[in-house]
């Protein structure tokens, strides 16, 4: 079978990527196209007989003679397309600084567009709209997104105006961000802090301000998703069945994945649902609790005890409160 087409593509994508980064290891390359290693190195020595200036180190990977470059690459339909999703997300869920720069590339995109393409792209832009579930706060600082981003990948540190949760005022922090993500609806930076001398993570709606540093950093960190893991504490899973009405299930529908759920089973009784939830002491029957009046908890018994006792207590402060009105 003649493959030769699809090797070419293979070729053009490579060098792309090889124009993309500063080096490119042949295992990133083989996994990206789901080819052998033999593969790749025989698509190097192509680009190599074809003229393209190619560098190699082993252990280290390919890179392109700096200097080199290959004229701006026109984006398909459907390419072009991904990047109006992008950038609605963009737009909802970053701060003013990042958000205007992504804007700015974007018209540098279009502009090398074709004309029909152009006007299949606007009236495609006009079609997706991104909505917010809820209201998410404005950071105090509108380009703290940007500046964390720029300081981890130029490796300086930066000088933060943080408020903690549990503090009860502002302190300055040095910290050598690693990098920063998205969880729950917030934006979070993990950084090396000098004042705990400890890696720590930021809320990025309690950084009051920010101040790049002239100091470079003074460790060698590993990939942010090697902390994101570190941060991950194992913790029991503990098998849930609840009984909800029918009526009311759809309340649950976006929730409900945020607290181990699995699946659910239509019944007689009603919407039978089964978790494995982490957490069936604190989280889990406080968030219970909001749906309580039409959802019934069938198991574990340590659940039901949990939430009883939650009860009681809040009975029992209430009562404590407002004891003329009981």
């Amino acid at each position: 079978m003649d493959d030769t087409p699809k090797k070419f593509d293979r070729i053009i994508a490579i060098l792309i990527q090889l124009q993309s980064k500063k080096t490119v290891r042949a295992q990133e390359l083989a996994e990206r196209f789901g080819v052998s290693l033999r593969t790749i190195y025989r698509d190097m020595r192509s680009l190599e007989a074809s003229g393209v200036p190619l560098y190699g180190e082993a252990g280290t990977g390919y890179s392109l003679v700096d200097g080199y470059k290959l004229p701006p690459v026109m984006f398909t339909r459907e390419e072009a397309a991904s990047f109006i999703a992008a950038e609605k997300l963009v737009q909802k869920f970053s701060d003013k600084a990042l958000g205007g720069s992504y804007n700015s590339a974007m018209f540098k995109i279009k502009s090398i567009l074709k004309n029909e393409d152009k006007d299949w792209l606007q009236s495609m832009e006009e079609s997706v709209l991104m909505q917010q579930t809820q209201t998410i706060a404005p950071d105090p600082v509108p380009n703290v997104l940007a500046e964390l981003m720029k300081s981890s990948a130029e490796k300086y540190c930066v000088t933060l105006q943080y408020q903690a949760m549990d503090a009860e005022s502002i302190s300055q922090r040095l910290i050598e961000p690693v990098g920063v993500f998205h969880d729950y609806s917030n934006w979070y930076a993990i950084g090396f802090c000098h004042l705990r001398n400890d890696y720590r993570q930021f809320r990025t709606d309690r950084i009051f301000g920010i101040k790049p540093t002239e100091q470079p950093f003074t460790h060698q960190h590993q990939p942010l998703e090697h902390y994101l893991k570190k941060d991950q504490k194992p913790c029991d899973i503990t098998k849930v069945r609840m009984l909800v009405d029918p009526k009311f299930a759809r309340y649950l529908s976006t929730e409900k994945y945020n607290h181990g759920f699995v699946s659910e089973a239509v019944t007689k009784e009603g919407i039978e649902m089964l978790f494995m939830a982490r957490d069936i002491k604190q989280w889990f029957p406080r968030w219970y609790m909001m749906y309580a009046d039409f959802a019934t908890i069938l198991e574990p018994q340590e659940l039901i005890d949990t939430v009883a006792q939650l009860l009681e207590n809040y009975s029992n402060r209430l009562i404590a409160k407002h004891p003329e009105s009981m």
